[in-house]
């Protein structure tokens, strides 16, 4: 480890990789070194999964995140700099000023050296000739359509069988399990489909198994993926581009999932400059962007990162996927969330967002346990309407009050 503190000066910018290629077993040992000073950490982490605060490094260490984790959020708050910024344009960013780059890599299942499971901002970091520092997992095997990395590029490599923890499986409740069915009725046969994480997504996936010839062009893949990969729902036949391909950035899921995807050379690891690019969508008829909200307001605004004055989670790649669904010809972008939070207490449906992520020209339908809410091409008091009706029965008074406010 000494050696490879070495590699380190300072005023540093350092990119770490996040998500299921967090180089978890690196980043604890240099927390343990005695780094320079003024180094400036930045990570893409994903909540729930990644958990480290850069701010504990030394005093002077700083953290710029693209969305915020609870690590984070609880390190010291003047030296933790929150970014919002879409996934496409934070490649973009990422693609300069960057000295260091730390990442995990492993070897395939044909001995070949490969980086995985998330490939988001690899390219572009890499691309810039930055000092390589990789954690090499023997533990794991790559997955066969992530990309190859070439030895002579790392400048130091640490090997530590320690990945990131599993993201904890979601529980699929019975409003959850109606929102999948819901919305799976939204997608038709050759439909491309990208989908989040959580409890809705895997119901949404779990209920296409009627479907054919769907596609997947997406940031990330898990168990539901694969399933109705293996099922033969998802073959991406009719896709204008990456026919027979199933495109991701990530990859989450079980022990279960890693091993299927050394073995899968069609589930294909790409960039957010393609994963997350409008003008590479477009040519795909049919996509249909499913994404989750902590709230929507009757105007159709959403809010997906903030709640309490607390930012939750962050920008993420939603309204890059709206958008790019919005351009695609027969594609639709979709909200699906419970119409209810704390308990059912709190309506999330509401007269006006705390914080607006994606504007409400983004969204094409929103989807609740109550029901379905198309509002594109509606006028504004028919979209406040047909919102309030997918309310919890509860708040619809309210709701319907505040419009004559």
């Amino acid at each position: 480890m000494q050696q490879i503190s070495q590699l380190f000066q300072p005023n540093q910018r350092i990119y770490v990789a996040g998500s299921s290629n967090e180089p978890t077993g690196l980043l604890k040992a240099l927390a343990q070194a005695n780094l320079p000073d003024n180094l400036q950490f930045l990570q893409f982490p994903l909540p729930g999964l990644n958990q480290t605060d850069f701010t504990q490094f030394n005093v002077s260490a700083t953290a710029t995140t693209f969305f915020m984790s609870s690590a984070l959020a609880r390190g010291d708050a003047s030296r933790v700099h929150y970014l919002p910024m879409q996934m496409r344009a934070t490649f973009d960013y990422l693609g300069q000023n960057i000295d260091v780059y730390l990442l995990q890599v492993a070897y395939d299942a044909d001995g070949k050296l490969r980086v995985g499971p998330n490939v988001d901002f690899h390219e572009s970091v890499l691309a810039q000739n930055p000092i390589v520092i990789a954690q090499l997992n023997p533990s794991i095997v790559a997955p066969a359509g992530s990309p190859l990395m070439n030895p002579s590029l790392i400048d130091a490599m640490f090997q530590s069988e320690e990945a990131p923890p599993p993201l904890a499986t979601a529980t699929i409740d019975d409003a959850a399990q109606e929102i999948g069915r819901l919305v799976a009725a939204l997608v038709r046969d050759g439909d491309c489909l990208q989908t989040g994480i959580g409890a809705i997504p895997a119901a949404i996936l779990n209920q296409l198994t009627d479907k054919n010839d769907l596609g997947m062009h997406g940031g990330l893949i898990d168990d539901g993926g694969m399933h109705l990969i293996g099922n033969g729902n998802l073959t991406g036949a009719r896709k204008a581009i990456d026919k027979h391909k199933h495109i991701t950035g990530m990859a989450l899921g079980s022990a279960d999932l890693m091993t299927w995807l050394a073995q899968r050379q069609d589930v294909v690891f790409r960039g957010a400059n393609h994963t997350h690019e409008v003008s590479v969508i477009r040519q795909l008829e049919g996509f249909v962007s499913v994404n989750s909200a902590v709230q929507v307001d009757v105007f159709g605004q959403v809010n997906a990162e903030m709640a309490g004055g607390r930012q939750l989670s962050g920008t993420g790649g939603s309204v890059d996927f709206m958008r790019a669904a919005k351009a695609s010809k027969g594609g639709r972008s979709i909200v699906a969330m419970n119409a209810t939070a704390r308990g059912g207490s709190v309506s999330r449906i509401v007269p006006k967002v705390e914080m607006v992520t994606a504007l409400r020209t983004d969204v094409d339908t929103v989807v609740t346990e109550y029901g379905v809410a198309q509002i594109k091409d509606l006028p504004n008091r028919a979209r406040a309407e047909a919102l309030i009706a997918i309310a919890a029965p509860q708040f619809r008074d309210e709701l319907r009050g505040s419009l004559q406010s």
